[in-house]
């Protein structure tokens, strides 16, 4: 019969020498982990001698317990003594209520169809998320200048509507990397979904479905690659996101996962921008508010674990492990070796770059993206990446599908990047805000806005499909002033290419 603690027990394990943990019912040793935690060893400790639960599963993809801890470390049932406390599930937690909503207002949520635009999504998320979650998701670099742009530099691009012209039927389909999609948005990896609904990556996957977009899994979703395609449409298109580790073999395995998921996974989609963490200033305060910085170690020199970085935040523990010795000259040789996948790389911010891309055998695509304003403040936004290609290197529209995200808020931000050359855009926090509003029908929602604006634009400029858009629908000398105006210097990035392949 399994042995039962109860909460007075569990409390005396609350040291980095004899640490215990509730999860699910269960009590757990995770002492010999701590040094071992992707997130550092502070972030448990902070939760030693407790039910732990709460903070773990929204985190946690099912089967990682079973992963990282032997068999021994389960030590016995837990009994706190309460008749009337339950113990959230694995993959069936409410949204995280563990602290107060981020911003106070009202917490009866509106009715979806009320909400009218993505800005009403958010609003709507940001009072029902708790604080831990808000401050994951909406957190950037430093002063978030550059999420900022992000946003407000589609508003410098103007259309140019033409009259006169039938705009009965629009078509919003297009195709990439040679598979069909309903909609020319696609949804951008972004971690831990289920710190805002316990719909998950599951539920915007199921969202998704139902208007033929493509989703982009983070390699820190908070769900299993398998359990995210689970139950989804035939002939759904998936992408996995892939941060590579320092311990490539982590990665090399995940990618045979990946490999044998191919019936969903269409492509592997390599993050090239964020080798380190950001400084998520927001994030980071919000676990010091919760103490998971107050840990003491016990001695005046600081523990190996203290030195490492990711005891910040969400975003930094999550970094822990990430490579950052990649280069052009090994990495793509390296992933072709693991994944026959096409390859596409995220992170792009200069024309040179991608040039380089382009001329890589390896590379099918690039996204041109800031990482949502989270890496380095100040990047530049996409936009301003793909007129820097359009001016000095137009060629790589040709050779590789160039893709963007970040700052998209409107139908029209949409149709402004087709019209410069991009062939798909993402969305990241927008679904995550649409999860926060109302789980799976929130995200469901996020695609009906975007589907009617972006339609609504179509044919106000008298467009019917995808292929027409072009640099003729739009002004955009604003923008055109603040882009990159140096050397260039291609002939010199051509031969480097050339050297590297």
């Amino acid at each position: 019969m399994a042995k039962t603690l109860s909460a007075a027990e569990v409390a005396q394990h609350n040291t980095k020498e004899s640490c215990w943990v509730v999860l699910y019912g269960h009590v757990y040793d995770v002492t010999s982990f701590l040094s071992s935690h992707p997130g550092g060893a502070k972030i448990i400790l902070s939760l030693a001698g407790t039910d732990a639960t709460e903070e773990y599963d929204p985190v946690h993809p099912a089967g990682v317990l079973e992963t990282d801890l032997p068999p021994e470390a389960k030590l016995g049932r837990f009994n706190n003594g309460s008749s009337d406390t339950t113990l959230a599930s694995a993959g069936q937690r409410e949204p995280d209520v563990d602290s107060k909503p981020a911003r106070g207002g009202q917490m009866e949520p509106k009715p979806l169809e009320a909400l009218l635009n993505i800005d009403d999504l958010e609003e709507q998320a940001t009072r029902l998320l708790s604080e831990k979650a808000h401050a994951y998701y909406y957190s950037a670099a430093d002063e978030l200048l550059s999420k900022t742009l992000n946003n407000t530099v589609f508003r410098d691009i103007l259309l140019r509507p033409r009259v006169f012209v039938d705009c009965t039927t629009c078509d919003l389909s297009t195709s990439i990397l040679g598979h069909r999609l309903g909609l020319p948005v696609y949804v951008s990896p972004a971690a831990m979904a289920r710190l805002g609904h316990s719909d998950g990556e599951l539920g915007i996957a199921q969202a998704a479905s139902r208007f033929g977009a493509m989703q982009i899994v983070s390699n820190s979703a908070s769900m299993t690659p398998e359990q995210i395609v689970a139950d989804t449409t035939p002939g759904q298109i998936f992408g996995w996101q892939l941060y590579v580790q320092s311990d490539r073999s982590k990665s090399e395995a995940m990618l045979q996962r990946i490999n044998k998921l191919r019936e969903w996974y269409k492509f592997v989609c390599l993050t090239v921008d964020a080798p380190i963490a950001g400084k998520r200033e927001l994030d980071e305060r919000s676990n010091m508010a919760k103490g998971l910085l107050r840990v003491q170690s016990g001695s005046n020199e600081k523990s190996a674990d203290e030195q490492r970085p990711g005891g910040g935040g969400v975003g930094q523990q999550l970094f822990f492990g990430t490579a950052t010795d990649l280069t052009w000259e090994t990495t793509l040789t390296w992933l072709s070796r693991h994944t026959d996948l096409p390859i596409v790389l995220k992170g792009i911010q200069t024309h040179e770059d991608a040039l380089l891309a382009a001329q890589s055998p390896h590379v099918k695509a690039i996204i041109l993206s800031n990482h949502g304003g989270r890496s380095v403040d100040t990047a530049p936004p996409a936009v301003h990446t793909l007129l820097e290609i359009r001016k000095y290197c137009p060629e790589v529209f040709s050779r590789v599908e160039v893709w963007i995200d970040g700052g998209i808020r409107r139908g029209t931000d949409v149709v402004k990047a087709l019209c410069l050359g991009a062939k798909v855009v993402g969305v990241g926090r927008a679904p995550l805000w649409g999860l926060g509003a109302g789980g799976r029908a929130g995200v469901e929602r996020m695609f009906e806005i975007l589907e009617q604006e972006i339609s609504t634009c179509m044919r106000l400029l008298g467009v019917k499909n995808m292929t027409e858009l072009g640099p003729r629908f739009i002004n955009a000398r604003k923008v055109e002033q603040y882009i990159y105006g140096g050397n260039a210097s291609l002939d010199k990035e051509r031969a480097k290419s050339r050297a590297k392949l």
